[in-house]
Order: C-alpha cells, then structure tokens, then sequence
C-alpha cells in the first residue's frame, strides 16, 4: 500500500496574490487541481494526504471539495521536512511507501506517479531532471536544489540553491523535490532533520544526506523538465501557461 503525501502549506507572497500559492489560477484553475487530477487517474491512493497551514486551510479545502483528500495542519512554517513529520499520524499502519508530491507542480503525469510509487524502496528514491543548461525557459529551474554524485555515480546529497558552492551550481542536475520512502525507513530517520541551515528550516531532501551517510539506497528515476516544472513567480507562471497551450 502507497499512501501520497501532498505539500500545499505555502503563502502566495511571491506571486503578488492573497490566494494561497497553490490555488493561483493557471489558465483559469487552481494550479494544485492539475496536480491532483494526475494524482486520482493515477490510482495510487484513493485519499491523498494534503499538507495545509492553518491560514489556507479553509479556503483550500473549499477550493478542493470535489477530491476526497485528508487534510494535515502544519501549524509552523519549519520547512518541508517538518510539514512531512506533521502527517506521521496519519498514515496507514499497512502502508510500505509513501511519496512526497507539491501542490505547485501542475504538469506531473500519473504515468510518473503510478511508475514512482510501484518501486521497490529500500530507503528513498527521488525524480530528478536533467537540464541541457539554465538557457531560456530553463532558467527557470536555476534555484532548485543541485544533485550531488560521488565518482561513483551515485546520488550523495541534495544541495539547496543557497548553501551551493561555485561548482555545485553549476551542476544541472537539479530535484523538483518529488520523494517516495519507505515508510519505516523514513519515520526511523525523520527526526535526524536539523535546520543548520540559511533558511533555518528542516529541508526533507537533507533525508538523502541522511540515507547517504547510512549506506542506504538511494533511488532515482528521470523525468522530462517540463514534468518537473514548478511555479514559484509570476514569471514562471506565464511561462507555464504557454506551455500548456
């Protein structure tokens, strides 16, 4: 059983709107219900979990009436790793793994999402994209956080934006934030989490740090940029406009 764990805390203050982030129109709907209609035709969880703040919550649960969902409240904004430890009580005792969407990702396909979850997941695995430069519309994805391999190969760590080195932007390998753990790995580990960080926040990709330093397993599974695309800017959301059209 996979359960999905779906982030839509976040205020709207970069897109100049008093809406909650993920219910600025795109194309004239809330941007979060082209999410969640790949996330149902994706048959993986009859009733996602959505992370709300107790600020949005109403006006959320208004605006998403027409999907059966389980509303969380993340009472503090202490980043994404704390908004995912909100939900612990909820998921299922039968649940194996659990996948970390965001509301603000309209163009996620349930191909993606039902692929994603039918992994098998010792500990985490992520959907990173690969960029061929931060050229045009993919400039779009400069302030994402970089993937790290080691010489190997393997995936290391995520860096953010912020706490990037001069190499390690230059990498453009970078991670939408789209997770799938395993539940009992994820749980043991979650509270290692500390915000020494810019941001002072707990990030839910420092978990691939985590899993890194464990010896664990970390997955990865590719998908196109336009798939991983999010929208933090009014800039942003003109351009996925005309990439819907």
């Amino acid at each position: 059983m996979t359960q999905i764990v779906i982030l839509a805390a976040g205020k709207g203050t970069r897109m100049n709107s008093e809406l909650p982030k993920v219910l600025v129109p795109l194309n004239g709907r809330p941007m979060i219900k082209y999410l969640m209609d790949s996330v149902i035709a994706s048959f993986v969880d009859v009733r996602p979990i959505i992370i709300v703040s107790p600020d949005n919550q109403n006006i959320i649960k208004e605006a998403l009436s027409d999907y059966n969902l389980e509303y969380v409240i993340q009472d503090k904004q202490l980043g994404t790793g704390h908004a995912v430890s909100c939900a612990r009580s909820y998921i299922n005792q039968d649940t194996k793994n659990i996948v970390v969407l965001y509301g603000d990702h309209p163009f996620l396909t349930s191909s993606s999402i039902k692929k994603f979850a039918a992994l098998e997941h010792d500990a985490l695995t992520i959907m990173p994209t690969v960029l061929p430069d931060f050229e045009d519309w993919h400039h779009n994805f400069y302030h994402w956080g970089r993937i790290v391999r080691g010489e190997d190969g393997l995936v290391k760590g995520i860096v953010e934006l912020k706490d990037t080195n001069d190499a390690e932007k230059l990498i453009t390998e970078v991670n939408p934030g789209f997770m799938c753990f395993n539940k009992e790995w994820l749980f043991l580990n979650i509270d290692k989490l500390k915000d020494d960080n810019k941001a002072q926040e707990f990030y839910l990709t420092d978990m691939v740090k985590i899993a890194f330093q464990s010896g664990d397993k970390i997955g990865t599974i590719n998908i196109e940029p336009k798939e991983a695309m999010g929208i933090n800017s009014l800039e942003e959301l003109q351009i996925a406009s005309s990439l819907l059209e």
